[in-house]
């Protein structure tokens, strides 16, 4: 069952270490033009804007499902600011808040490849890889297939996507080659885009009390540690 929220958009500007994405529509076409050359694009201007709402659907979560704070992340497997934030800030939001039962995570993909196939072109197909061993192994399995596949980053063809599998024991190669789980890529896109991410990382991090911060980029620790405090208190 999804459990629908209620977001206040914010942008920390000091810590931006954001790619920005933007989204055009045309004629009924989505078109992506993103930065090119890679490099992090600082936001500039700090921001609070509308309420919007998002979900977090029936995607794999890591942590207390009871937990008082959710966090949504919205990434993108071949992005390296997303990895950047895997590999530096996830492991301390984890010791600290998700391993005491304070944070519930939940990752969503946020893929652009959607709209423009020359961007990351292997992102959906290790998007939809987490899926098919989650579908054999559950959420646990989920999160080993992430951890792979960003450490692996760079090499996620298919045929590396069903050998990382392997290794942890899963036959993926029927599920990935049908793309049964496209459509379920499709929608974190267009949720994420929804609920006003414009680029990857992208993190929901809401309350109990509803109410949440839409977060744009590979922040540190600290920013992150300074609003989930604020959603405890």
């Amino acid at each position: 069952m999804s459990e629908e929220i209620t977001i206040k958009k914010q942008d920390l500007w000091k810590y931006s270490t954001f790619v920005l994405v933007a989204i055009v529509l045309i004629g009924g076409v989505f078109l992506f033009t993103g930065n090119p050359s890679g490099n992090a694009v600082n936001t500039g201007n700090s921001e609070v804007s509308g309420v919007v709402s998002a979900s977090i659907d029936d995607d794999a979560v890591l942590g207390d499902p009871n937990a008082p704070v959710i966090i949504i992340e919205f990434s993108d497997f071949e992005c390296p600011y997303c990895k950047r934030h895997h590999d530096q800030t996830f492991p301390l939001i984890k010791e600290e808040y998700i391993d005491t039962g304070k944070v519930k995570y939940v990752f969503r993909d946020f893929t652009p490849t959607l709209i423009n196939p020359e961007y990351h072109p292997n992102a959906i197909n290790a998007a939809m890889a987490t899926e098919c061993v989650r579908e054999q192994g559950g959420d646990g399995s989920y999160w080993d297939m992430s951890d792979k596949i960003f450490a692996n980053q760079g090499f996620n063809s298919v045929d590396n996507l069903k050998t990382l599998a392997n290794d942890l024991g899963y036959d993926i190669s029927s599920c990935l080659s049908s793309e049964k789980y496209k459509n379920e890529v499709v929608k974190d896109f267009t949720d994420g885009q929804s609920a006003g991410i414009q680029g990857t990382p992208g993190f929901i991090i809401m309350g109990k009390d509803g109410k949440g911060e839409l977060i744009s980029g590979a922040y540190p620790f600290s920013a992150f540690q300074q609003v989930i405090e604020s959603k405890l208190s």
